[in-house]
């Protein structure tokens, strides 16, 4: 329900104060664009809750276009003026180069390698294939100059089984969504069919290569409340018109399973499999629900879908083989999950076979190759690998040569030999080769170990446990220099995620590690919410628990500055995308903390976020104002409706993608006015919109340029000598 404030004498309602409601211009010293506040409430349950930023949802209105429009100049003006930002980016062009070329997402079929490659110095990533593993490299597809004066991104690319074809899924300026076109490799021309709107392109071919499988959204248009409902798995046959395309399942094809309009329908094939055709039916929830249906039924008219597991299954990652599926499961209350086995000539969950029970380090991906399946476990920060033997389904450790985070890909599943990717936060991805059949590792033959300068070899980990608000230990890595003084006056910059039971993993980031370099402290917190200590942890930052995600968040600033890491005029904190809610939540809870706070595409208005056109598929993370319990956790989680007029706030800096599908740029629009025309402590609050850009982007320069200005902005509010206005500059 939604009133104007002028109706609330009609009404008997706990009131939700928001005196930021109150004021319509900057009373504080900075001078931003001007800001207008408007009437609006929602009454959920009896509670109203003032929204005196609801007109800048509207992003067709022209006043509202404007007001980012002058928001992104006068961050632009401001962030111009500081020092060492331009030199940030220099460095990381320097570190660029020195990076060996980069070869990514690799699929093998039809005795051919097909790949992305990104070499040193350049932009983006242009696509390749190679006549056998190991071939020599042949040019296909080059996204800066398919369309002149536009640089497009690859959102996905997928060869046919005989490798002659080859589907690849482009987008323009990050937006994710965008079209989907078929590459002749022989001729290295596109057929001339063009489909989409399409995320990620093709799902799967069929076996014959004649045809295949893609997904469809109803629109283009990132800002638009229906672009994510009622998607789409079509069937497209090569060489022939996209209008006579079948909708091979979704919402509408099949209304007996009940499929929700926010809910991807995803149906596809499996060289592993091929007696049945699989379909998904998800949204964020890590629990998947399955159906099956034979293979020989796939152009019937009606095809008879059988559910294989529901998400009342707790399913989480599923591989196949023949006639089997190997899933990893939480049912029965493992927290650290469990491997079983299921039987699809007669699935049973209930009665599935228990490969591998819960132990004390969690599992955390596997992947199938022909005799094994290899598993990766981790304690919450290293991962640690095994492999099963599929026919005695015996779990044998596998030593790896370094330890880190650990990544595993069978390129060819008629093989036992797997690609292996171990990093840490100071160093590399280091890739290896590895036979499972003889345990045997050799050096990558596809991508090198960069060398960057000695100063990086100069990093440190440390990882510590921090006592949280509740007595919970919270697991937190801090990177720094080995001759860094712990004397309480560091710069430090802070970061976690706790959402999705998502990890922050050890990963090495050469714009992070810069910082690392100039005496900044680099703090990680394992957050609940996040999966580091398996179900359990991820539970316990989720909706009604959520608050434990940014109090841990403070809890890990506290020890920092207990400990002389840092102090509180020289701490910084960042959160992205689901982030956002916990560094708006931090600031706004704990404004003291912090000297400046960026949120990156962030959720910062929770009770909105369903409102958006990504936000009705993040119900099950984050809940629903349609249900009380939910509502009230998710007003918890809203930064913008705890923003309170005349707080001492730290420096913000709110940062959207204008083609932004996942957070819309309004959710960090609307954090950045309340905190312009609320915070006290006369520190910047800026609006950086990035018009080339969506939730991210693969182009680097986009990419240098937005970060550049995230990290100058934080170290310049946390008194780093090299991050200051120019002309105050010693």
């Amino acid at each position: 329900m939604r009133i104007n404030k002028g109706s609330l004498f009609l009404l008997k309602l706990t009131y939700i104060p928001a005196t930021l409601f109150l004021f319509n211009a900057q009373v504080f010293a900075q001078t931003y664009p001007f800001t207008k506040t408007s009437p609006d409430i929602d009454i959920h349950f009896g509670v109203a809750y003032p929204d005196p930023y609801r007109w800048l949802e509207d992003l067709d209105n022209p006043e509202t276009a404007q007001w980012y429009k002058e928001q992104a100049l006068y961050t632009n003006d401001v962030m111009s003026k500081i020092s060492g930002r331009d030199d940030l980016i220099r460095e990381w062009e320097a570190l660029d180069k020195l990076t060996p070329d980069q070869v990514r997402g690799r699929e093998y079929r039809g005795g051919r390698l097909f790949f992305r490659k990104i070499a040193a110095g350049t932009n983006v990533s242009k696509i390749y294939y190679r006549e056998g593993k190991f071939g020599k490299d042949v040019f296909l597809f080059d996204p800066e100059t398919y369309t002149t004066g536009k640089t497009l991104s690859v959102s996905g690319f997928l060869p046919s089984h005989d490798g002659k074809f080859l589907g690849i899924a482009f987008t323009e300026n990050g937006a994710e969504i965008g079209i989907l076109r078929i590459l002749d490799v022989a001729t290295k021309k596109f057929l001339p069919e063009e489909l989409g709107p399409t995320w990620g392109g093709i799902t799967e071919w069929t076996f014959d290569n004649t045809g295949f499988l893609y997904s469809k959204l109803s629109s283009a248009d990132v800002t638009s409340g229906e672009a994510l409902k009622n998607s789409k798995t079509m069937y497209h046959r090569l060489k022939t018109d996209p209008s006579e395309d079948i909708d091979f399942f979704s919402r509408a094809r099949n209304p007996e399973l009940g499929i929700r309009e926010e809910e991807w329908p995803t149906a596809t094939l499996n060289q592993n499999h091929k007696n049945y055709i699989v379909s998904y039916v998800n949204t964020v929830q890590s629990e998947q629900k399955l159906y099956i249906a034979p293979a020989s039924s796939f152009f019937n008219p009606k095809i008879e879908w059988e559910l294989l597991v529901g998400t009342e299954d707790s399913v989480i990652q599923v591989e196949f083989k023949d006639q089997i599926m190997y899933a990893i499961t939480t049912k029965g209350g493992t927290s650290n999950y469990k491997l079983i086995k299921i039987d699809l000539r007669k699935p049973d969950v209930a009665n599935a076979t228990v490969l591998i029970p819960e132990k004390e380090k969690l599992i955390q991906s596997m992947a199938i190759s022909k005799d094994y399946l290899l598993l990766v476990y981790s304690d919450g920060i290293n991962g640690y690998l095994y492999k099963m033997n599929l026919s005695d389904e015996k779990l044998i450790n596998v030593k790896t040569p370094i330890s880190g985070t650990i990544g595993v890909y069978n390129l060819d599943k008629s093989t036992n030999e797997f690609i292996i990717n171990i990093g840490s936060f100071i160093q590399p991805f280091t890739e290896f080769e590895l036979d499972l059949q003889t345990n045997e590792w050799k050096k990558s033959r596809y991508n090198e170990v960069p060398v960057y300068p000695e100063k990086y070899n100069k990093l440190k980990v440390e990882d510590v446990e921090v006592k949280g608000h509740d007595g919970t230990m919270i697991p937190l890595t801090i990177v720094y220099d080995r001759d860094l003084v712990k004397d309480g006056n560091n710069p430090c910059f802070m970061e976690s995620y706790g959402a999705y039971g998502s990890s922050m993993v050890p990963y090495f980031n050469y714009m992070q590690a810069s910082l690392a370099t100039k005496g900044i402290v680099l703090a990680y917190p394992h957050v609940r919410g996040g999966g580091e200590k398996g179900e359990k942890w991820y539970r316990a930052g989720f909706k009604k628990t959520k608050p434990n995600t940014w109090k841990d968040f403070n809890s890990c600033a506290e020890w920092l500055i207990n400990s002389g890491y840092t102090n509180a005029k020289k701490l910084a904190g960042t959160g992205t995308s689901a982030g956002g809610i916990l560094i708006t939540r931090a600031i706004t809870e704990r404004p003291d903390l912090y000297a400046a706070a960026v949120t990156n595409v962030g959720c910062n208005n929770a009770m909105r976020m369903e409102n958006t056109p990504n936000g009705p598929g993040n119900i099950p993370e984050f809940g629903t104002v349609k249900d009380s319990t939910e509502c009230r956790a998710l007003y918890e989680m809203d930064g913008t409706a705890h923003v309170q007029y005349g707080v001492e706030y730290p420096a913000v800096m709110s940062v959207g993608g204008w083609n932004d599908p996942r957070v819309i740029v309004w959710q960090p629009g609307k954090f950045a006015a309340a905190m312009q025309n609320c915070s006290k402590s006369q520190k910047p609050v800026l609006l950086k919109v990035n018009y080339d850009n969506g939730h991210f982007t693969e182009d680097k320069k986009v990419t240098w340029a937005n970060f550049a200005d995230q990290y100058a902005f934080m170290m310049w509010q946390c008194g780093h000598k090299d991050f200051q206005k120019k002309e105050n500059r010693p």
